[in-house]
């Protein structure tokens, strides 16, 4: 991109507001290339566990607190519908809730709801407490000794007992499940597989996603270990204090006596009706690049879901990559209120060499949006996939490119 600034395609507030930041030390630039307009700045901090302590769930490939927060508070009001059609764990109706807004997301796995749901409704550490010692520790059996390639057996039993006690109030489908056994789930959820004593299993990989049994056999190989017996109850007891460790929604998650819109499904067919939503801010599975349902099969397993079951949208060729994006746009259009705005985050892939921005942009093309511009939050981070050996700024997505969106039809003037 040249150093240049050109004139504006399509003003608005907001790019106004954009334009006008200024974080330490830095304005914002503005270019344009292939004839869209770029917004570049730190707009948001690079620090890791930087926003409310209950959004401290791990899931692959999620964006920081910090980026919906950036949009909710320029374009909403309290009580205002926010909503991601694509919402994996739930950062954006979380954060959304936080804020004194409606909460409201979709994600095609079952998982989503899982994860996000209980967040938007804490339980309290004694209710934790008190329900962890009903459970029928002792009746729990091995049923799939595969998995001793990660827990200890006793480890393992205890794993089944609990789930058998979390399925009896709280199966899958249930849309109002009993809230703590709700919670339980979740924060066990997080605990499964990981590299370090806090979790269930013996030394994995990070716990974002989970290995295969041959890898995992292949793990505990190399450093010489077996899975060791893991206190279960008092890991998911002391990692229920950490995601509180905030406190809790201001409020409470509902408002104005309407719960979450928390949906599983496609992101082209959400059960709203049209012009419910003030802002969307979502971030689509990228191209080719994670494997949702090999990343989360064991959590599929101790939730009771086909990991296989949901068709979750990875593609290896940009045309139908670009062709779900459009499903999925056309869906938000529908949606989103007239002079609503939709923040669309993606990045780049293949080294660079395609820019998913631009896909986005061109499959907003002829929908009643007008395309206001990309904004680029470009900072030092530091990458989970470092784990990998994948270096900053190298490899992967080494920044937030966000399409900025207005729905037609309304004067689409930012809150401030």
């Amino acid at each position: 991109m040249r150093q240049t600034q050109p004139a504006l395609a399509a003003d608005s507030a907001l790019v106004r507001d954009i334009l006008a930041f200024a974080a330490p030390g830095s304005a914002t630039l503005h270019e344009r290339a292939e004839g869209i307009d770029y917004f570049v700045n730190a707009f948001w901090t690079a620090g890791q566990r930087q926003a409310h302590a209950i959004h401290e769930i791990s899931y692959r490939a999620c964006f920081k607190p910090q980026l919906p927060e950036f949009f909710i508070s320029r374009l909403t009001a309290p009580g205002d519908l926010v909503f991601d059609p694509f919402m994996g764990r739930g950062t954006t109706p979380l954060q959304a809730a936080l804020m004194g807004r409606r909460a409201g997301g979709n994600d095609i796995s079952g998982l989503g709801v899982m994860m996000c749901r209980p967040r938007l409704r804490p339980v309290g550490p004694d209710a934790v407490e008190a329900a962890l010692r009903r459970v029928e520790w002792s009746r729990g059996a091995v049923r799939r000794p595969e998995l001793l390639a990660f827990y200890h057996p006793a480890t393992l039993a205890r794993l089944e007992a609990l789930r058998d006690w979390i399925d009896a109030r709280a199966p899958p489908g249930d849309d109002r499940p009993d809230p703590v056994a709700d919670w339980i789930r979740m924060v066990a959820l997080n605990r499964l597989a990981g590299h370090s004593p806090g979790f269930f299993s013996g030394r994995s990989m990070p716990p974002n996603q989970a290995v295969s049994v041959a890898s995992q056999l292949r793990i505990n190989a190399r450093l010489g270990l077996a899975p060791p017996e893991r206190d279960i109850a008092a890991l998911i007891l002391r990692k229920s204090r950490a995601l509180l460790r905030d406190g809790t929604m201001p409020g409470g998650a509902v408002l104005g006596g309407a719960r979450p819109c928390l949906f599983t499904g496609p992101a082209w067919d959400i059960p709203l009706e049209a012009g419910a939503v003030a802002l969307a801010v979502t971030s689509p599975p990228f191209l080719d690049v994670v494997d949702y349902a090999a990343d989360n099969w064991l959590r599929c397993w101790f939730a009771g879901l086909d990991a296989g079951a949901a068709a979750l949208g990875q593609h290896r060729g940009a045309a139908g990559w670009m062709a779900m994006i459009r499903r999925a746009l056309a869906e938000l259009a529908r949606l989103v209120r007239p002079g609503g705005h939709v923040a669309f985050e993606v990045g780049e892939v293949r080294g660079g060499r395609i820019l998913l921005e631009r896909q986005v942009w061109q499959a907003a093309a002829g929908l009643p949006f007008e395309r206001l511009g990309v904004l680029v939050n470009r900072q030092l981070f530091t990458k989970t996939s470092n784990c990998w050996g994948v270096s900053n700024f190298t490899r992967g997505t080494n920044s937030n490119r966000v399409v900025l969106l207005r729905r037609s039809g309304g004067g689409g003037q930012s809150i401030t």
